[in-house]
């Protein structure tokens, strides 16, 4: 663990998958055609928590959705890839505009599209219900499983790491 957790501190930059990681990876279609999601408010909170310390957060999805855009919207996130099938490049082009270094970059994911990213950052995370072949390329493993608090464990995790994590959770006291 100590390992993880310098790899943490260095961490400015933490990049999301959606479906399987800020979701439970369902997807849900009406009769219309309308793709429904379901993310986990705890998760939200922990990214805008995280925000609130300096760490940059961003989406990078292979597939495109309105509601995506409007729950970042809802979060303040404005580093928002989708319909991304191939990750990296889009990895590439965010670290250039941030101006940061990979290992100052944490990226969590759960299936193997994923894989090309995790393999160039620092702190590549699996959350707990991810497929075996990226939990075996990953760095850490998240307690709970995606859409279920995974990303709310990374957040604190990073927090905790770079010391801030007991007076933001203080401020609600």
């Amino acid at each position: 663990m100590e390992n993880i957790l310098e790899r943490a501190k260095l961490i400015q930059l933490v990049i999301f998958d959606v479906d399987g990681v800020l979701t439970d990876g369902r997807l849900y279609v009406t009769d219309g055609g309308e793709e429904i999601k379901a993310f986990h408010s705890r998760d939200g909170h922990g990214m805008k928590m995280l925000q609130g310390t300096g760490v940059h957060i961003a989406i990078i999805t292979g597939r495109t959705s309105n509601i995506v855009t409007h729950r970042m919207n809802e979060l303040g996130i404005e580093h928002v890839y989708q319909g991304k099938k191939d990750k990296y490049p889009a990895f590439i082009q965010l670290i250039e505009k941030l101006a940061l270094a990979p290992e100052a970059v944490a990226y969590v994911g759960d299936d193997v599209v994923d894989l090309p990213v995790m393999k160039h950052v620092g702190l590549a995370v699996a959350v707990q219900d991810a497929h075996d072949w990226v939990k075996k390329h990953s760095h850490w493993q998240t307690p709970s499983n995606g859409g279920r608090g995974a990303a709310r464990d990374v957040c604190e995790l990073i927090m905790e790491a770079q010391g801030n994590l007991n007076a933001v959770l203080e401020k609600y006291i």
